[in-house]
């Protein structure tokens, strides 16, 4: 089963690495929906639409089943995404359970108008970096650039990678990955959604569909349900020309926000010369 949806994301992912880049938009407007305070920019990935598209999506679990979208009810999205949202849990650690109820909260179960143009299921907005397709949405302003995917999947992965690659998130990670009501109120307490409810909106979901079945299923198949603590190596960097944050958090593999916490950075602008620390996990051999 898990070897079917590896196989599924690394030959998508490999396909989509070898496309020649293009960008395109298509400004329309188009109903809300659920808001979140911040800009989710990841960055990290560059899942561009050359490749080519389908309006079917292959269920790793039965490869003889296809789904037409957009999917009928929540139910069916549950089915669809819940395989992919345990890959995720054990990649990242992020509970099934979160990421299936923040997808059917923010996307409308897959309904909803950004979602059905774009396969954007968490409202992942365009920024500086991304490459690939786009396409215009009114969300907290009007006409606001947001990402467009080949397939939903990169929009999962997306999401699990702006979760953990931010700082203001990584209490949420010291505790229990089967938790689902303490990440729902944690995420909160970030700051991920103005909506006071957001939590409460979340543990209904899960509670009303038995979304923690899905986390319970990868802790009994391995995942340890702490985190456990990790080694890391301390050293630092001296500025050369043609230096980055960007650049330099792609070479020892940190990200840029914890770049500038660690060097009291307040802009990206770096200087020759300049001492960088970097703290890094260290490899286990």
């Amino acid at each position: 089963m898990i070897r079917k949806i590896i196989f599924v994301f690394a030959s998508a992912l490999l396909l989509t690495s070898c496309g020649a880049k293009k960008r395109t938009a298509t400004k329309k407007k188009g109903a809300s929906v659920t808001k979140s305070s911040e800009s989710r920019d990841p960055g990290t990935i560059n899942p561009s639409n050359d490749t080519e598209t389908s309006d079917t999506y292959v269920l790793p679990k039965d490869s003889g089943r296809f789904v037409k979208f957009p999917i009928a009810n929540t139910q069916e999205y549950i089915e669809t995404f819940a395989e992919i949202a345990q890959f995720e849990m054990r990649a990242y650690g992020i509970p099934a359970s979160i990421t299936l109820a923040q997808g059917i909260l923010e996307s409308g179960s897959g309904r909803g108008t950004l979602t059905l143009k774009t396969n954007n299921h968490f409202g992942i907005k365009c920024h500086t970096g991304w490459e690939g397709e786009f396409d215009f949405h009114d969300d907290d302003e009007r006409g606001e650039c947001f990402r467009k995917y080949n397939h939903p999947m990169y929009s999962f992965r997306d999401h699990s990678i702006f979760l953990s690659s931010r700082s203001r998130y990584k209490f949420l990670f010291n505790y229990r990955r089967d938790d689902y009501k303490k990440w729902a109120h944690g995420l909160r307490q970030a700051g991920y959604a103005t909506d006071r409810k957001y939590p409460q909106k979340l543990i209904a979901l899960i509670q009303r569909y038995g979304l923690d079945k899905y986390d319970e299923e990868v802790v009994r198949n391995g995942l340890a349900t702490v985190r456990e603590p990790k080694n890391y190596e301390v050293f630092t960097h001296v500025v050369e020309k043609g230096d980055t944050l960007y650049a330099l958090s792609r070479r020892y593999a940190i990200s840029i926000d914890e770049l500038k916490r660690l060097n009291n950075l307040d802009g990206t602008n770096l200087s020759i010369g300049q001492v960088i620390n970097i703290r890094r996990e260290r490899e286990v051999k």
